[in-house]
This record gives structure tokens, C-alpha cells and sequence, in this order.
């Protein structure tokens, strides 16, 4: 059977960090309450001139580099974002574009933090159907332009980035030993909309508006929403949470990935953060999480890999993937 397998991976950052102490001058906090309930001690935030497009480009061309890869090889860009440069046409046709790609297909995902979970399944699914052999999965956010910077329960927790890698079609013997996308489970409830949402939108506002988000009550849903996924991702692998290398979870709060892991018995040497330097960038959290746990040596060739992202919506879903 066809197994997508990932060649490579690749990251992007806004040139600017942005600490939690410089919010101490215009809003009732301090590096310490935010950093002790979120586990965030800083992230980055884009300049005028880095949008969502060009973090992502960046992302791609570092994961084309990662591979030994050119945009000739890729046949099929999904960029999984919630902040698109433009209502339309998609984000991701414009990074094709600047790529300099005339050939293949590119759109975007919308799935909010969940995103680039949902996109490497998406992508897994054309590359299965034989309808691309190569794909630049990217997840990349420019959350700053949507932030009220007044509202402390929300604009301490969001930062900016990309992360990208490359999906491409290998043969597999249909076993849980093969290399690549194993298996996937991914849920969504829209009676939960009012908890994690945009105040504003084309069709409705006609503007961008801003996030709106009732904490306690995301909180209250996430942990019992991601252990559902997971277990079905388990049990269509035939697996345990002991056979797990690595587990990488959407990068939104360290309170809900630490009662995650405990939850689903994940040992805590087995998880990935990297909430503290980067924020919560929706669906660049994972994916970032991805490459700098590739760049240290962590995640090697022949791991068992699960990613896993809770978003608006809700949406949610996990990914088991064979490095």
C-alpha cells in the first residue's frame, strides 16, 4: 500500500520576540502569572512586512532545503492557516506563486488550531488516491493581527510562525512498521463555536475582528476532546500509549498538555514543548514543535510519532505518523 512518509521538515519565525514582562506596562500582569498558568515565557510577533505568506514560504523553502528538494518536486501545497493574507484566492496559491510553482494544486485549510493535524491527513488522503506524490504541508499563523491587545485573557497566549514538511508517496506493507502516516482520527462540534471564535468576518461584520475565547470553558472540553482522539488513533494502529517515541501536541497551554499526557499515560520524557518559547501559533504549533524537536536529534528516523491539536469550532484530531 502507499504509506506518505515525511521527508522533511522546516520552520520560520518573525524576526521580533516579544516577552511576557513587556505586557506588565499596559496590562494587570507579569511574566510570572502568565508563565506559572500557561508555561509561555515568550513568542514571536511579525513585523509590517511578515505576513502569513511569506512566514510560510519561508517555512517551505527551509523544509525544500531540509529534503534536498526544489518547488519542482512538489505537486501539491496544503497550508493549514486561520489568518490568510487575503479572503481570497488562498494563502497557500500565493506561497505556490512565490515558490515560483506553475504546476500542480495548492489550497488552504481552515480548521483553526487543529489545522495542520487536519492538513497532514488531507494531504495523506490525495497522496493515497494517487493524486500527488509530493506535498509541502504548512501550517502558518499571523494571530498578532487578530489579538485585542487590551484583553489580557487572550493576547498574553498567541504568537506568530510557520512550520512545514514534505509528504511524499512511498511504498508500505499496510503494517504498523512501515514509515509515514499511520493512522488518523479527527472530530469537530459546532455547538462549542461561542467558546473560540472571531468577532468579525466577511459575511457577517464585513472586518477581521478579533479572538474571543471563554478560557475556563476550553479548558473544561480540550483534555477529555484529545484523549477521544487518541484512543481511536491507537486503536486503528493496534497500539498503546507505551509504543509511543514522541508525543507532540498542539502547543496551547502546558497545563492541558501536561493532564493530556497524564490522562493517556504518556511519560513525560516522551513529550514535546515548546509552548515557552513560541506561544500558542494555532496551526504552526505543531509543526514548528516538529522541527525543533528534528533539529536537536529527539525525533529520528523509525520513531512513532503522535500529533495532536484542539481548536476552534471545536475542532479536533490526532495524527500517528512512523518518522
Amino acid at each position: 500500500m502507499i504509506r506518505s512518509v515525511v521527508r522533511a521538515v522546516g520552520s520560520a519565525l518573525p524576526r521580533r520576540i516579544m516577552k511576557n514582562s513587556e505586557f506588565e506596562a499596559t496590562l494587570d500582569t507579569s511574566d510570572e502569572w502568565i508563565a506559572q498558568r500557561t508555561g509561555i515565557r515568550q513568542r514571536h510577533i511579525a513585523g509590517p512586512d511578515e505576513t502569513t505568506a511569506s512566514l510560510g514560504e519561508a517555512a517551505a523553502r527551509a523544509a525544500l532545503a531540509d529534503g534536498g528538494l526544489t518547488p519542482v518536486d512538489i505537486d501539491l501545497i496544503v497550508l493549514a492557516t486561520s489568518t490568510p493574507n487575503n479572503t481570497f484566492p488562498a494563502t497557500a496559491v500565493e506561497i505556490q506563486h512565490r515558490l515560483g510553482m506553475r504546476h500542480g494544486f495548492a489550497f488552504d485549510l481552515q480548521a483553526v488550531c487543529s489545522g495542520f493535524v487536519y492538513a497532514v491527513a488531507t494531504a495523506d488522503s490525495h497522496i493515497r488516491n494517487g493524486l500527488a506524490k509530493r506535498a509541502l504541508v504548512i501550517g502558518a499563523e499571523t494571530f498578532s493581527r487578530i489579538l485585542d491587545w487590551n484583553d489580557r485573557s487572550t493576547c498574553v497566549l498567541f504568537g506568530d510562525g510557520a512550520g512545514a514538511l514534505v509528504l511524499e508517496a512511498h511504498d508500505g506493507e499496510g503494517s504498523v512498521a512501515d514509515r509515514g502516516v499511520l493512522a488518523a482520527s479527527l472530530r469537530s462540534d459546532g455547538t462549542h463555536k461561542d467558546k473560540l471564535y472571531v468577532d468579525g468576518g466577511p459575511s457577517t461584520t464585513g472586518t477581521v475582528g478579533h479572538l474571543r475565547m471563554e478560557g475556563k470553558e476550553v479548558f473544561k472540553h480540550a483534555v477529555g476532546m484529545i484523549a477521544d482522539v487518541i484512543e481511536g488513533t491507537f486503536a486503528q494502529a493496534g497500539i498503546t500509549a507505551d509504543d509511543l517515541t514522541w508525543f507532540v501536541p498542539h502547543q496551547a497551554n502546558k497545563r492541558i498538555i501536561n493532564a493530556s499526557a497524564k490522562k493517556l499515560g504518556i511519560a513525560d520524557e516522551k513529550v514535546v514543548v515548546t509552548v515557552d518559547l513560541h506561544g500558542n501559533t494555532s496551526a504552526a504549533s505543531v509543526p514548528l514543535a516538529l522541527d525543533v524537536a528534528v533539529r536537536d536529534g529527539r525525533i529520528r528516523k523509525g520513531d512513532l510519532v503522535l500529533l495532536e491539536a484542539m481548536g476552534g469550532g471545536f475542532t479536533w484530531g490526532a495524527v500517528l505518523v512512523r518518522w
